[in-house]
């Protein structure tokens, strides 16, 4: 028996995203959605591509990560238990150029993501190689607590947020969204997350912390981000600050924001574009590597319907 067997694998395998947070190279826990594959032995796949190494380069110096299965958009599920999980995680330095060891992650994300299939087009290949260019994240679960559906949380009939303190950094992006997830550290340094719905005030956002939650003073974040049941019109944005114990409860004070894949506009898709490039670029160039050569065939197989609706296997 694992650690993960204390959470329902059918649930774990429900949801469509997750939130994941490593710690930043100033002990920042920075929190993002991402897609998560379940294995047998009881371990976590991610994957991030080299133009978001970040994730990879911040495991590689601090293993302890923590992840919240807390979003059920397309999961199927009805009132879905939120899933936190935390533990460590390693990731190695090969640059993974087609789906093998992560089959499943990739068949599952094809499946989820059909939108995504077009990226495998040749027309497409020029400006999307980046993507298929990943590292491999694994997470050996230490801990897992169940919290309840988000339905059953008490602080969710509460009157919405008000929408006066817009000098706040964060307030408009906060706004978009009925809740968001905050990630803290605990009393070790180990990286927390809670879904909560932060009050705006005057200094800061107030959030909700349940209690298994045990977030400590310090540097913290606040993540807002969405997609629809077809992993297709995504979003997300997070809140940096310094979270501190009021006498009116937790408070995240502000400090600034970061909306890496812009706002939804045009001009944002095609500066992400070439971000990404560039990105990859420096990457590969500070290694002294040659760009490698993404395994389109391959992909391509694990891509293509079968006839019943799934994926073909490779």
């Amino acid at each position: 028996m694992t650690v993960l067997d204390r959470a329902p694998h059918d649930v774990l395998d429900a949801y469509r995203t997750c939130e994941f947070v490593p710690l930043g190279k100033d002990r920042t826990p920075l929190a993002w959605p991402t897609a998560v594959a379940r294995r047998e032995d009881g371990t976590l796949l991610l994957t991030t591509s080299l133009a978001f190494a970040q994730k990879a380069l911040n495991v590689r110096r601090d293993g302890r990560v923590a992840l919240l299965f807390s979003d059920p958009t397309g999961s199927g599920l009805d009132r879905a238990p939120q899933v936190f999980v935390s533990g460590r995680a390693h990731c190695p330095d090969a640059i993974m150029t087609g789906p093998e060891g992560a089959e499943e992650y990739w068949r599952r994300l094809f499946e989820r993501q059909p939108h995504s299939r077009a990226y495998l087009k040749r027309p497409m290949r020029p400006v999307m190689s980046w993507y298929y260019l990943r590292l491999l994240i694994t997470v050996e679960p230490e801990r897992v607590s169940i919290r309840p559906s988000l339905e059953e949380l008490p602080w969710l009939e509460a009157p919405a947020p008000a929408a006066a303190t817009q000098t706040l950094p964060g307030a408009a992006q906060l706004g978009r969204m009925p809740t968001a997830v905050l990630a803290g550290r605990d009393a070790s340094g180990a990286p927390l997350l809670a879904r909560t719905r932060p009050q705006p005030t005057p200094s800061g956002y107030l959030v909700e912390v349940p209690p298994d939650c045990r977030v400590e003073p310090g540097p913290a974040s606040l993540l807002v981000h969405r997609h629809d049941e077809l992993l297709n019109h995504m979003y997300n944005a997070l809140v940096r600050g310094d979270l501190r114990q009021t006498g009116s409860g937790w408070l995240l004070v502000p400090s600034s924001v970061i909306e890496p894949m812009g706002s939804g506009r045009l001009s944002d898709a095609l500066r992400v574009l070439r971000q990404t490039k560039r990105s990859t670029d420096r990457y590969l160039a500070r290694r002294g590597l040659p760009r490698p050569k993404v395994q389109w065939d391959q992909f391509r197989s694990l891509a293509a319907p079968s006839p019943t609706g799934r994926s073909r296997p490779c």
